[in-house]
């Protein structure tokens, strides 16, 4: 059993589960990269059958992307779709608009499924993946505690692995848990259970790490033992977007763990 100490709070654990994207790996560098690559292809199909796609501002918005005057995508909206949904929720919003741009739902799903295939490529190709800063040394000092780790991602598995290796962090995790292996995603408390299933541990003795609020509905509906949100430092009404939290921290240096063998002072 190790101590976690955030923000005045102490807590006894024996594991972590951690989301992944915006908490594990910087959001905006590999999500807003394929939305791009996802959106434009898209446009681009809809306007090759001479019908008149949405707007780029009206396709990111619908995604809950923020970008600037360029169509640089510099932020995100922690409780949207793209933050929050799986890929299927995210290409049937996508294939909406393309029915209501003229095309057939049939075609509608298989153009989306294509231009999915494209921003897959691009993303393996570019990898702009990069970690949050502090998480490598975070992992580290969790695997020096002997914590047992684990992801629970609204991502699909075998992706989650994908961008871990990306990252050279897979080994820390005993577990990764995609959405594609419950029956219902966040915020149910599916993942959370069966991820302390396979550690052989009871949900009490875990904390969840997470950015956006169905994180946190997660971890309380699950009721672990702490729900730590993450969230940018210089976002407004932060608070707001984690209601759910026990806590909420801006960055993994204000994690502290100690172990059993401190608190005895050997």
């Amino acid at each position: 059993m190790s101590e976690l100490n955030v923000q005045g709070t102490n807590v006894s654990i024996k594991g972590i589960l951690f989301d992944k994207d915006g908490t594990l790996l910087d959001f905006v560098s590999m999500w807003g990269s394929w939305s791009k690559h996802m959106l434009s292809a898209f446009s681009q199909r809809i306007t090759n059958m001479q019908l008149t796609p949405p707007s780029h501002h009206e396709l990111y918005s619908l995604w809950g992307i923020m970008v600037d005057h360029e169509e640089q995508v510099i932020d995100y909206d922690r409780n949207g779709p793209l933050a929050m949904g799986t890929i299927d929720e995210l290409l049937a919003l996508l294939a909406g608009q393309g029915y209501s741009a003229g095309i057939s739902w049939a075609e509608a799903k298989k153009l989306v499924y294509e231009c999915k295939e494209i921003a897959d490529k691009e993303l393996e190709r570019l990898r702009p993946v990069q970690p949050l800063p502090g998480v490598r040394s975070f992992l580290e000092q969790c695997r020096k505690q002997g914590l047992l780790l684990a992801v629970v991602t609204a991502d699909e598995t075998d992706a989650a692995i994908h961008h871990l290796e990306w990252l050279n962090i897979r080994e820390y995790f005993s577990e990764v848990i995609g959405t594609d292996q419950v029956e219902r995603g966040k915020p149910f408390p599916d993942m959370v259970e069966l991820a302390c299933r396979r550690l052989s541990l009871d949900v009490s003795q875990v904390a969840v790490i997470g950015d956006t609020n169905g994180d946190m509905m997660m971890a309380r509906a699950a009721g672990v033992k702490l729900g730590i949100g993450l969230t940018a430092i210089n976002l407004k009404g932060n608070e707001s977007l984690l209601l759910d939290a026990d806590v909420r921290i801006t960055s993994y240096g204000q994690l502290r763990l100690r172990g059993a063998a401190d608190e005895s002072g050997e």
